[in-house]
């Protein structure tokens, strides 16, 4: 019956709904069955050399089960060793591992990221030109939007927490056993005060004019009434560029400096602009197109773009004699704030019916379409403070008013609000820090204070305060440690809130100096 009992046992084993009654022998029980299965062999052995054939007690024995193929049920010698815990106990119910979500998780950004994202080869990237490198960036951020930013796996549930009031006792011990180290400075020290304080007389205290602007050759011009001063931060000297003819009627709109420094355009508030050489004080040449104030000034390599009081934009070549070349419609009010992109190749204009525009270039050219390919409504007052990222050419901040006061951050590639923070009062001027990743924004009432933001989270990292008006433009220095700011008290003030420590900034620019590769090597084909 012994060979019934097996296949019956084999059987049960093969069925895959019904659990595996026996498993493998532990060693020990195995070595108990060698020792009980030699001494039955001994004693057969015995029994046969005694009678030539076997005794009925023998097979009676041997048909019983004393020494059947098959072990039995019971392991001998295991009555008095601790059983093994069945398949009945139940698992503890504490959480003793995270189980991944499947709703939150992306799958196809796994996919991609497991199967065709490979690393990039550094002499093929060498090989690209600059505008194919920033092609292929768009596309990846056009297509995969921010699917590749996110974690792959997400999970259900957190770690177990300790139970109330729980203390652990080694605490005290591995705390005063520690070694004293020098912690690591995380935050700089930021002054409150400002570095140095400017008279400005008869500065006008009108929101939407742009009456500062700072060189690349640190000139500082400031546009006070009818009259344009430049003061060199270098030296200390000031020099008066100009002075309307008119005075008491006519003033001064706007001023904007061209990148290398050598020109500054001037926004009159008869419709004006006018383009002079400071280093022979003279005016080269007056190009006229606008109804009304200019309030706004952008440069673009040899291209003017100037805001006016009647909503317009126009497009100026200062190098042919037909300046005017092209006008853009896309504001119902005045356009109080204009910055193209340090790429040249978007504008942004903020007005005063709470619009946000975004103008691209064509290719190949510095002139835009006639239709903005974004246009934002998200703010609910006037829109003057822009400024482009320095380091990300497609993120925008922009700044509303009193009735709006928040601070919104653009991806003016795909339209995505990426940051939005309520200030708490107007915000007149907006700046960029290349050095430490932060926003700087200037404000009215009530405070009237310069706000640090530490991005991408928008985090406040400082407060300057001082002003007693509303603070109105603002600038950055050549370098970028200084901030100048100008408010309705008629002061200047220059902050150097961005200042570097010279030994980190020199170990930063040999860093950069030996990893990127010559201008030559990046043209070679």
């Amino acid at each position: 019956m012994a060979h019934f009992d097996l296949e019956n046992e084999v059987n049960s084993a093969l069925r895959m709904d019904m659990p595996l009654t026996r498993g493998p022998l532990m060693r020990w029980q195995r070595r108990e069955q060698g020792q009980n299965n030699s001494s039955i062999n001994i004693s057969l052995n015995a029994s046969v050399a005694s009678a030539k054939t076997p005794s009925k007690s023998l097979n009676k024995s041997l048909n019983s089960g004393a020494y059947s193929k098959t072990p039995n049920s019971k392991t001998p010698g295991s009555a008095g060793r601790k059983k093994t815990p069945s398949k009945g106990s139940k698992t503890p119910s504490a959480a003793d591992r995270f189980i991944p979500n499947r709703s939150t998780t992306h799958i196809d950004a796994a996919h991609y990221k497991l199967c065709t994202q490979t690393q990039p080869n550094v002499e093929d990237s060498l090989m690209l030109s600059p505008s194919r490198q920033e092609y292929k960036q768009l596309m990846n951020e056009n297509l995969n939007g921010d699917a590749l930013q996110k974690k792959i796996i997400s999970f259900n549930e957190k770690p177990p927490q300790a139970p109330e009031g729980y203390l652990n006792n080694l605490r005290v011990l591995y705390s005063t056993s520690k070694v004293g180290t020098a912690s690591k400075k995380t935050t700089r020290h930021i002054s409150q005060q400002p570095d140095r304080i400017l008279d400005a007389p008869e500065i006008l205290d009108d929101y939407y004019l742009s009456l500062i602007d700072w060189s690349a050759q640190n000139v500082l011009a400031v546009a006070l009434g009818s009259c344009v001063y430049l003061w060199d931060a270098s030296h200390g000297n000031i020099t008066l560029l100009l002075q309307q003819e008119n005075a008491g009627a006519d003033y001064v709109s706007c001023v904007n400096w061209t990148s290398d420094g050598n020109h500054l355009a001037v926004g009159l508030s008869t419709g004006i602009v006018e383009l002079w050489d400071p280093s022979q004080q003279k005016r080269l040449r007056s190009m006229s197109g606008h109804a009304a104030r200019v309030g706004s000034l952008s440069w673009n390599s040899h291209l003017l773009s100037s805001g006016s009081r009647s909503g317009s934009i126009h497009h100026h070549d200062v190098r042919v004699a037909q300046h005017h070349v092209g006008t853009l419609l896309g504001h119902s009010q005045e356009v109080c704030g204009l910055k193209w992109s340090p790429n040249g190749k978007q504008l942004a204009s903020g007005g005063n019916d709470n619009i946000l525009n975004i103008w691209q270039a064509g290719s190949g050219s510095l002139l835009t379409g006639a239709e903005p390919i974004h246009t934002f409504n998200q703010h609910q007052a006037a829109v003057k403070a822009l400024a482009w990222c320095p380091w990300q050419h497609n993120v925008l901040a922009s700044g509303g008013g009193t009735a709006d006061r928040h601070i919104q951050i653009w991806n003016c590639n795909n339209g995505v609000n990426l940051h939005s923070v309520d200030t708490n009062s107007q915000v007149c001027a907006l700046l960029w820090s290349p050095e430490y990743k932060e926003i700087i924004s200037g404000h009215g009432y009530t405070q009237n204070q310069l706000t640090i933001w530490k991005y991408p989270g928008l985090t406040k990292v400082a407060e300057l305060t001082g002003h007693t008006a509303r603070v109105l433009h603002m600038c950055l220095s050549p370098d970028g440690t200084t901030v100048v700011s100008a408010a309705a008290d008629e002061t200047l003030r220059l902050w150097k809130c961005f200042d570097v420590d010279a030994a980190t900034k020199k170990n930063k620019s040999k860093s950069v100096t030996k990893d990127n590769p010559s201008s030559l090597l990046m043209h070679l084909r």
